[in-house]
This record gives C-alpha cells, sequence and structure tokens, in this order.
C-alpha cells in the first residue's frame, strides 16, 4: 500500500503530509508500505544503496532476543537518519507533565476521588504544554508502572516534534480531533477512537477541530496487547482487523525545527534544520494505530450474575505476574442488560488493582449523577466503591426484563500499582469534594428475624 504526496508543495498553512490519511488493517501484523514505488527494498533489510539515496535504518521496540511472537521492530527507510534529527540537548521544564515514582507529601492520594472535566484556561496549549497529570504509578525508570494524563489542546504544533523514550501512549480523545503526523504516517483520531504511540516513534500533533480534550494513559512498562480470550474464543471483544495502522507518508521539508524528547522522567529539546517525518517506506510490526471503540463486541451474562469488569477488557499491558496487568484498558459501552435475579450494575467491592476511570460520553450505569463526560475518578488499590444509593435501590427494584444500556462509553486505567494524585490533582482540577458524600445515606436494611429477602 502506499501514499504518494508532494512534500515541496506543503507549506505550514497546509494540512500536514496529505489531506487524507490512509491505513492498514490489522493488530500486530507485519506490514509493509511505501510512499514512492520502488523505495522498500524487496528480499533483504539492508541493501548496499537503497533506492532515492534513502538511508535504512531499524527501530527497534523489544530486545533483539525477545521470543519471535513479542519481538517487534521496523525497518525505516528515510531521507535521513536519524541522527541528523538530533543535536545537543537542552533540558526544558513541562511543569504540568509528571512521572512516577512522584509522591508530593502532602498530597493525600488514600480515598475515593471524582473530578469534573478540566476546562480550557484562556492561554492556548499544545500537546506538550496542555499535558496534566493526574496519577503517576510505580516507576519510569524501571519500566514499569503508567501514569494518567489529561490533554487540553487548542493549537497545532508548529515545526515542533516530539517523543517519548519512556513509554507508549494510549490517547482516548473526549472532545476535539486530532491529526497525529508520525513518522511511520498520519493517524486521525476523534471521539470513540483511541491511538496508540509506541515508545520512541516521533510525532506532531495537530488539531483539525478544536479545543480539543481527553486522557492518556501513559505506559512505562511492556507494549499494549489484545487480552487473551480464553474460553470466549477467536472472536468478540476488539478484534485484530479493526486495529488500523498508517500507510507511510513523509515530508521533505527544509525549516528551523525543533524535537522535544521525554527520557527519564525529564524533557530536552534539541534544534534541527528539517522535518524529522523523512520515513519515505516502512516494513515491521512496530507502528502506530487506532481502533474505534464503537466496534467493540462487549461479552456478558445472559442469565445471571454480573462477571468481573475484566471481561470488558479493550487492550492489557502485562506485567511480570500471569493474569495481572501492568495495565488494563476496560472500556463499558452500550449493550444489553438481561441477566435473571441479578443486581445487574457493578457491585461494591475492593480490588487489588487501581481503577481510574473517564467518562467519554453519557451516563455510567452505577453512578447515574455527577460522573459528567470528560470527567474522572479514581478508586485506589483496596478502597471500597461501588453503586451510589439511587443506583443501588433502582437495580435492586427494578423490572429485570430486557433493557438496553444506551447512550453511554466510559473506559478504566486499571494498573496493579497505587495511583498517586498530583499536586495538580489535587488543588487545581476540578475535584468534586462531596463526592464521598454519594453513599453517606445507604441504609442498614439487615433484619436477622426473617432471614428472607
Amino acid at each position: 500500500m502506499s501514499t504518494k504526496i508532494k512534500p515541496s508543495t506543503l507549506t505550514s498553512a497546509q494540512t500536514p503530509m496529505g489531506t487524507t490519511p490512509g491505513y492498514m488493517p490489522g493488530f500486530g501484523n507485519d506490514f509493509e508500505t511505501e510512499a514512492l514505488p520502488g523505495a522498500l527494498p524487496q528480499g533483504m533489510n539492508s541493501p548496499q544503496k537503497c533506492n532515492y539515496g534513502l538511508y535504512g535504518e531499524q527501530l527497534s521496540g523489544t530486545a533483539f532476543t525477545a521470543p519471535s511472537h513479542q519481538n517487534e521492530r521496523t525497518w525505516c527507510y528515510r531521507i535521513r537518519p536519524s541522527v541528523k534529527h538530533s543535536h545537543r540537548y537542552t533540558k526544558i521544564d513541562l511543569p504540568y507533565w509528571k512521572s512516577a515514582p512522584y509522591i508530593d507529601p502532602d498530597v493525600i492520594s488514600l480515598g475515593q476521588y471524582r473530578w469534573d472535566p478540566v476546562p480550557h484556561s484562556e492561554r492556548s496549549s499544545t500537546w506538550l504544554t496542555g499535558m496534566r497529570t493526574m496519577t503517576t504509578a510505580g516507576d519510569v525508570n524501571t519500566q514499569v508502572g503508567m501514569a494518567s494524563h489529561i490533554y487540553l489542546v487548542t493549537e497545532s504544533m508548529k515545526d515542533a516534534y516530539f517523543f517519548s523514550a519512556d513509554s507508549e501512549l494510549l490517547i482516548v480523545p473526549q472532545e476535539g480531533h486530532l491529526r497525529f503526523c508520525t513518522e511511520l504516517g498520519v493517524l486521525d483520531v476523534a471521539p470513540q477512537e483511541i491511538a496508540i504511540i509506541p515508545r520512541g516513534l516521533l510525532y506532531r500533533v495537530e488539531v483539525l477541530d478544536g479545543p480539543a480534550r481527553g486522557f492518556v494513559c501513559e505506559n512505562y512498562g511492556q507494549k499494549f496487547d489484545l487480552p487473551g480470550r480464553g474460553p470466549i474464543g477467536a472472536n468478540c471483544l476488539a478484534n485484530r482487523r479493526d486495529f488500523k495502522a498508517p500507510v507511510a507518508a513523509f515530508e521533505d521539508r527544509d525549516a528551523p525545527s525543533t524535537v522535544t524528547i521525554k527520557w527519564c522522567g525529564q524533557f530536552h529539546e534539541t534544534k534541527i534544520g528539517h522535518s524529522p517525518l523523512d520515513v519515505v517506506a516502512w516494513h515491521g510490526n512496530y507502528a502506530p494505530y487506532k481502533y474505534d471503540l464503537k466496534n467493540y463486541c462487549p461479552v456478558g451474562a445472559i442469565l445471571f450474575d454480573h462477571p468481573d469488569p475484566s471481561i470488558y477488557t479493550v487492550l492489557s499491558a502485562p506485567s511480570g505476574q500471569e493474569g495481572t496487568a501492568n495495565i488494563d484498558f476496560v472500556l463499558f459501552r452500550e449493550r444489553w442488560m438481561v441477566a435473571e435475579d441479578t443486581f445487574r450494575p457493578p457491585w461494591y467491592h475492593k480490588n487489588i488493582m487501581s481503577e481510574l476511570m473517564g467518562n467519554i460520553y453519557g451516563q455510567y450505569d452505577a453512578k447515574p449523577k455527577g460522573f459528567i463526560p470528560g470527567g474522572m475518578s479514581l478508586h485506589n488499590m483496596m478502597i471500597p466503591h461501588g453503586p451510589d444509593k439511587n443506583a443501588f435501590e433502582g437495580a435492586s427494584n427494578a423490572d429485570l426484563k430486557p433493557h438496553k444500556l444506551d447512550n453511554t462509553m466510559s473506559f478504566m486505567f486499571e494498573t496493579r500499582f497505587p495511583q498517586h494524585l498530583t499536586p495538580f490533582a489535587a488543588n487545581e482540577a476540578p475535584l468534586q469534594d462531596d463526592y464521598i458524600d454519594c453513599w453517606h445515606d445507604i441504609e442498614k436494611k439487615f433484619d436477622g428475624s426473617s432471614g428472607k429477602k
């Protein structure tokens, strides 16, 4: 597959890297794509001379000796090798973007927390300056754990580029439409879609429709993969064919540019004289991709009881402990509720995992009030949580006929690590101070005299 563009005609006022992105279907596939015919070598990776005067370069997402089914790498054929996109580095400060371990002794992370949507400020913000870290977990230096962020973006990055050496980013838009111009091609991402940007991949973020707001899970550990389906079998949940990787697209443009790198929790920038988005062809399985959440096919109970929320896992980043994820990305979307003699909403719960939730649109069934689109909640490890009184009473007394849970899409970043609040989350984000009170009027119903319902 290929996309042909004319980089020499592009200016900063035009849509970057072509007007209509192209995509290739499949999750974890070995792709091959070229933006100019014959740019991709055949039968070998590193010819003595590449066509068009290109340079061959490998981007490795795993160790060279990783098992073959886990080994990820992509061969790039580019106008300049990436050493030309790097010069002397200067440390810079992005004060609202934090990395683990980050524990403020004056901030209490123990408890149940919920936030209204973080509003846009009057100042313009790019992908970098508009990132607001809410929680951190684990340790970026040992490549375990995660951070959760809100992004607030009002303007495009102009002759500015970024990559994270620390993490891959899972991006969940809530409002607005963004374009990710990456080394390997273009992803347009809107609400009800997600995007994954791998560790080490360089990109620029453009605003197609703004202002834009959404959620980011920064994964320090092993890459996100599809969860094992077990007895579910080969189908449903997130299917591989619905993930889309970009076709090759490139810029051949000389202009003073800035590249910012996140490395071990610190930010550095370097100045270069050209666009680094110069990969003309590539092949491999280490690539960005997008996924339409409306294609997620939920599986649930069709007779009685409410299954564990893990049944709704879209993507999972494994840890060294089998069955215990570094991060699970879980989706609660529209679905039918049909279980008999069953309390259908999520039950009351304490969990070894820490759960950070976000609302993309609509109403979440366990919290019919207060958890609004763009909002977030945090229930840390072993902190009790569950339905408020109205949700409990409604579900306990409902006529249990088949019911379509409609107009709802929420998600969860779940991790085996405790999530620590940042000062921004504790002091600047619109925290609902009365959230804990949603359980205060739950009544004692115990009657030991009858032993019946």
